[in-house]
């Protein structure tokens, strides 16, 4: 048995003992704190007053409701529109509901329904409960692979960055980073079915089955190539067929429900095109006219091209050795998958949290266990510490000039 093979063996209760969850309940909590002052502030002190509504809600709510929580609000509210809403042409689709994905609304609407609260506060209480959980699951999925303190490390560094204050706002982030790191440790422990079904479920909370299913083909092949020393069951090639086609169907989930509501074969496509002015997006030239806009036409290649360099290094490197075949396969799938289908711009801060392994070889632990520099806890703990310091600092950049709406129009988070 290989040592892969050991740590699939390790009950989950034991990667999730009652220590390491309260010292991963507790650093979550202090991090959310944190970031629950610098929203509190920016909204009571510093946020234009005209997007408050008088209403008995308190400021820090409908704060939280800004940008694309109005759309999860719409959504839970009155539901997904029968027809797409059109131009005054006819027939550019205007931006729309469509383009918003299903679990997360539904989640606040039945908290609204059980308690009578609000959107903004059901929003916000679902967003946060759900960033504790993937907190949870980000940590037993990085403690079977790197071990306790490079789990706590990661964690931490998840909590700090910058982007992170969407963990409690009315935002999909903790609804994604659950899924997708519930998605990945099923695949890293071979549960197929299960994996199968929680890829199901990604494709209604956050387009990411590409990469996903990157994975899940990369895991696959895998095991089926180190079949000599543990041969593949007959009911276990079902359970990989499954895996890859739950990661599939994922990505064709939501288009096919707005095609089977509205009537309209590609509704999905045309509402998410209405955020570029209608035009459809070509593979990867979105990325690069962006970065000559903002570096020039040549220096904004060879930025690309140093950062990718940089995201090769650090994913292959023996730095990043203990994150396992699944979680780099992640974070070059993903990586390339944002370079491809993306019109980067300031949202992409909260895209990019969705590479959490790399918070481990951020911080140093990312070496396969018994390899690598033997570095004192202390000065691995300063290093974490300082790099935490400095995220949260970015938070308060990314609250006062993203989160914060400046009248009458403003670039999103």
């Amino acid at each position: 048995m290989t040592v892969a093979d050991a740590r699939r063996t390790v009950p989950v209760r034991r990667l999730l003992d009652a220590r390491f969850l309260a010292l991963v309940l507790l650093l979550w909590t202090v991090l959310r704190l944190v970031s629950g002052v610098i929203l509190w502030q920016v909204a009571h002190h510093h946020q234009d007053q005209s997007v408050y509504d008088g209403s008995s809600v308190p400021v820090f709510f409908q704060f939280a409701v800004l940008w694309d929580g109005q759309w999860y609000e719409q959504i839970a509210t009155q539901g997904y529109p029968e027809q797409l809403p059109t131009g005054s042409d006819g027939t550019s689709v205007q931006q729309n509901p469509w383009a918003f994905y299903p679990i997360f609304p539904l989640l606040a609407r039945g908290v609204m329904a059980l308690t009578g609260v609000s959107f903004a506060v059901a929003g916000v209480a679902v967003a946060t409960v759900l960033g504790y959980a993937a907190a949870v699951v980000v940590a037993g999925l990085l403690r079977e692979q790197v071990g306790r303190w490079g789990a706590l490390a990661g964690v931490t560094l998840l909590g700090a960055y910058p982007s992170a204050p969407t963990f409690q706002v009315a935002y999909t982030e903790s609804l994604a980073l659950l899924l997708l790191a519930a998605a990945l440790w099923l695949l890293v422990r071979q549960r197929w079915w299960a994996a199968a079904l929680v890829a199901l479920l990604t494709g209604l909370a956050r387009p990411v089955a590409l990469p996903l299913g990157l994975v899940a083909l990369v895991v696959v092949v895998a095991r089926w190539r180190g079949r000599a020393a543990r041969p593949v069951p007959r009911g276990e090639y079902a359970g990989m067929a499954a895996a890859l086609v739950g990661c599939g169907l994922a990505g064709l989930i939501w288009p096919a429900v707005a095609w089977w509501r509205t009537g309209v074969p590609d509704a999905y496509t045309r509402t998410m095109s209405s955020w570029r002015g209608g035009e459809s997006v070509t593979p990867f030239l979105p990325s690069i006219e962006r970065a000559q806009w903002l570096w020039g036409d040549v220096l904004g290649l060879v930025v690309l091209a140093v950062g990718a360099g940089l995201l090769l290094t650090a994913v292959l490197g023996p730095w990043a050795a203990g994150l396992g075949l699944a979680l780099r396969t992640w974070c070059l799938g993903y990586a390339f998958y944002l370079f491809a289908a993306l019109d980067p711009w300031t949202s992409l801060y909260r895209y990019l949290m969705l590479l959490f392994p790399l918070f481990v070889v951020l911080a140093g632990a990312g070496w396969a266990r018994g390899a690598g520099p033997d570095v004192p806890r202390w000065a691995a703990l300063t290093r974490t510490g300082v790099l935490a310091a400095l995220m949260v600092a970015w938070q308060v950049w990314w609250v006062w000039y993203l989160f914060q709406f400046v009248p009458p129009s403003d670039y999103p988070p």
